[in-house]
C-alpha cells in the first residue's frame, strides 16, 4: 500500500469532527504551499509574460471594473 493510499484510508476513517479539523488544517497548509509557489514563480520571472499581457490589455482599454 502506498503512502497516499494509507493517508486516504486514514482520512476516510476520521470522525466528522476530526475530518473538519483536518480539512481546516489542509486548507491552511495548501494555501501556504500555493503562496510559496506563486512567490517562487514571481521571483523566477515566470509570471512576467502574464503581467505584461495584463498591462497591455489594460492600456488598450480591454479591462473592465469588477
Amino acid at each position: 500500500m502506498t503512502e497516499v493510499e494509507k493517508i486516504t484510508q486514514s482520512i476516510q476513517n476520521l470522525s466528522p469532527r476530526d475530518l473538519a479539523e483536518f480539512r481546516a488544517w489542509f486548507a491552511e497548509f495548501d494555501a501556504r504551499v500555493w503562496d510559496a509557489q506563486i512567490e517562487a514563480d514571481a521571483k523566477a520571472g515566470k509570471l512576467d509574460g502574464l503581467a505584461a499581457e495584463a498591462l497591455a490589455d489594460y492600456k488598450a482599454g480591454k479591462a473592465r471594473d469588477l
